[in-house]
Formats: structure tokens, C-alpha cells, sequence
């Protein structure tokens, strides 16, 4: 059985937490639930500045990593989150060991000449203090602007000048193929701005957890060697703009390394959020309130559905817009070759007259409203199709 590993390296007296079957560093809990995702697409600006400090143009023709290392490397950084205060000398003698301060190592990569810095939230949770080492040397007391774990994304600012700064261009994930090459830059076990190479192995079919507990669609899945201390770091394509935001690795029973299975946080997600972290200083997600499966051919023949496509809810949370919008939950347990199923609930196939044909399309359509908006959801109960109004909520934190 492999496992999911979160990829920032612990570096104090902090260790590794095994929960639910992934293993978490730093205490961040993993469980698998639903929740909505980001795709929306915001282009970013940044101030104009010397050229010696910005990378140089490219052309249409790919990179080789050596020129991709050369152009982006600069750009990425060193990040120490600690977290616990330190012993205090007081006056007064006390039989309660004082916390000892923990420490991870991770990365992250410049974004503007403002001083923005996108990084993994799980590799700054809980942190005290935050300390960015660019390539220079330079090490600097970085402010967290917002962070959301739900995409496991954060963003720092660090006030420094602009002709220091590199900042690496945001691509567009949605143009990338399996086969594609790519090359990841970050500090693995803290050894500083390291490169790999690789493929990508998949694109949009696959999902992860994030810290919180909500997937992340979307994802890309790449062989590119990517370990402890690589989280936050880019993953770049052969024009040398960032496709991903390195995120977690699959490892093997009794490994916490590399086998060649890494997963990273798309770029279209990462632009929607970021935006919204550095306007705001958080992310607002619409919200059902439903839990649910999506419904294939295969599911619906062995099932009895009266479609080929769509969402069976099973479960309707409590004082949720779901449940007040009257959706309708699954009632009968079914097990079919190890997997659960409840049946007997809705199967949702539309939003507002756009089809819907699964869970990630689901989540999709989420990204793009806004809680407090109504909407008509497209519905089969039993054989009827009807039509369901609902006023969108906002996600909770976890699920």
C-alpha cells in the first residue's frame, strides 16, 4: 500500500505523524471528504523593473533544464517556519517543562516585485515566525498576507528590493499533457535550490487531500524526484514557467522517499487563489453541503439510476443549504466489491442548466460562485427530473 506525504521537512524536534493513513508533518491532519475546488483562471501584474534582476525572455522552442535552472532558480527560496515559544526566565520556579520550538524547512518562489512569496500552507502552519533565504544569501523575516488550506497554498511578503527579486511566471496548467517535460526546484532535506527532472505522468484525473481535510482537483502527477523540504517549491515547464506548486509525494510502506510519484498544486488553481489571498487575505468557497459519488454507466446499470451521469448524494449535512433546499440523502447501505455506496438519494446532473457529470465537475462549477448566490439545481429523484432551488453557503473550514 503507498501513502501520501506531505512534503516539508521537519527540522526541530518534531516529527512525523501518521493520521488516517497519510503521513502529516507539522500535526496537519488529513481525512478525506468533499469540498469545493478552485479553477477560475486571474491573471496577476507585477511592477516593471531592471532587467539584470528579471528573467530573461524565452522562445517558443524548450529550454534545457540547465537554461530552465539558470532563469528560475533565483527566483525560488529557503523557507524555516518555527513555531512554540522559547524558555522564559522568570522568577518564579515551575515543574512545567517549557515547549521546545519546532522547525520546518520548505520552499517557496517569488511571484512580484512587491515581494510576494507563494509557498505550501502546511509548510508555514501554526508558525511563530517565518524566515525566507533567497540565493544570495539574504535571509529575511517574512509576514504571512493569507493562507488557505483547502489548496494548501500561502502567501508571504517580504519587504525587500525590487531589483533583488525574481519573480517566475505562472503558466497555464490547463495546456499541460502527460509526456510534457518538467523540472522541479527546491531545497530537499534543506539542501538549497537542488533540480530534477521529469515528465508529466497525469494530468486532471487526479485528486489529493489537503491539510484540512478537502480535495484538491486537478492536480498534476509527475516522476520528477521531489522530497522532504521540496514543498511550495515550482514545478516548471520547458518554457520555464511554473505549471504547479509541489505539494505531496505517494510512498511506499516503510519509505518516506521518492518513488516517483509526485503531485503538485496546478497553476490555474494557485492564480484564483493567490488573487484572492493578497486582495483579502483569505479564500470564500460556495458551499452544498453534500457528501456523494459520481455516477458512471457501470454504476448506474448495476444500480438502477435513471442516468448515466451526474452526483448520487448520499449523505445532506446538517443546516446546510442542502438540507434546507430540501435535497434528498441516500438511505440504503450497499457494499460492491469493497467499496460503500448509499442509495436512494438525488442524483444531481445540472447547476443553473449546465450539465454536470461528476463530483470534480461539481466542484468546478462551485469555484466559480460565490456564497450567498441562489441557484437551479438539475435533479433525478427516483425517475423524475426536477428542479431544486439553493442559496449557496460558505465552506466551512474543515469538513
Amino acid at each position: 500500500m503507498s501513502q501520501l506525504t506531505l512534503l516539508a521537512r521537519a527540522a526541530g524536534l518534531g516529527g512525523i505523524a501518521v493520521v488516517g493513513g497519510l503521513a502529516a508533518l507539522g500535526g496537519a491532519a488529513l481525512t478525506d471528504n468533499l469540498g469545493g475546488g478552485t479553477t477560475t483562471v486571474v491573471e496577476r501584474s507585477s511592477s516593471s523593473s531592471s532587467s539584470v534582476d528579471s528573467a530573461p525572455a524565452v522562445s517558443q522552442e524548450g529550454m534545457s533544464i540547465a537554461e530552465i535552472y539558470d532563469r528560475a532558480a533565483p527566483g525560488v527560496v529557503q523557507i524555516t517556519s518555527t513555531s512554540g515559544q522559547p524558555a522564559r526566565v522568570t522568577r518564579f520556579p515551575s515543574d512545567e517543562p517549557a515547549p521546545d520550538a519546532q522547525q520546518a524547512l520548505g520552499s517557496g518562489f517569488v511571484i512580484d516585485k512587491t515581494g510576494h512569496i507563494v509557498t505550501n500552507y502546511h509548510v508555514i502552519e501554526g508558525a511563530d515566525q517565518i524566515e525566507v533565504s533567497f540565493s544570495n544569501q539574504d535571509t529575511l523575516t517574512a509576514k504571512l498576507v493569507g493562507s488557505d488550506p483547502s489548496t494548501d497554498i500561502a502567501v508571504l511578503r517580504v519587504e525587500a528590493s525590487s531589483r533583488g527579486l525574481t519573480p517566475l511566471d505562472l503558466g497555464d496548467s490547463g495546456d499541460v499533457r502527460v509526456g510534457d517535460s518538467v523540472v522541479a526546484i527546491g531545497n530537499p532535506f534543506g539542501l538549497n535550490r537542488s533540480a530534477t527532472a521529469g515528465i508529466v505522468s497525469s494530468v486532471q484525473e487526479r485528486t489529493i487531500t489537503a491539510p484540512n481535510g478537502y480535495p484538491i482537483d486537478h492536480v498534476i502527477q509527475t516522476d520528477a524526484a521531489i522530497n522532504r523540504g521540496n514543498s511550495g517549491g515550482p514545478l516548471l515547464n520547458d518554457q520555464g514557467e511554473v505549471i504547479g506548486v509541489n505539494s505531496q509525494i505517494s510512498t511506499a510502506d516503510g519509505s518516506t522517499g521518492n518513488v516517483g510519484i509526485g503531485f503538485a498544486v496546478p497553476s490555474n488553481t494557485v492564480k484564483s487563489v493567490v488573487a484572492q489571498l493578497i486582495d483579502k487575505g483569505k479564500v470564500d468557497r460556495a458551499f452544498i453541503g453534500i457528501g456523494g459519488t459520481t455516477v458512471d454507466p457501470e454504476l448506474a446499470r448495476l444500480f438502477r439510476l435513471p442516468v448515466d451521469t451526474g452526483v448520487l448524494v448520499e449523505r445532506v449535512g446538517e443546516d446546510t443549504p442542502a438540507e434546507r433546499a430540501g435535497l434528498r440523502a441516500g438511505t440504503s447501505d450497499v457494499i460492491v466489491e469493497g467499496q460503500s455506496y448509499r442509495l436512494g438519494g438525488d442524483v444531481i446532473v445540472a447547476v443553473d442548466g449546465s450539465r454536470v457529470a461528476s463530483l470534480e465537475e461539481l466542484r468546478d462549477v462551485l469555484a466559480t460562485l460565490r456564497p450567498g448566490d441562489s441557484v437551479k439545481l438539475g435533479i433525478f429523484r427516483d425517475d423524475e427530473r426536477q428542479t431544486v432551488q439553493l442559496k449557496l453557503g460558505r465552506q466551512p473550514r474543515v469538513p
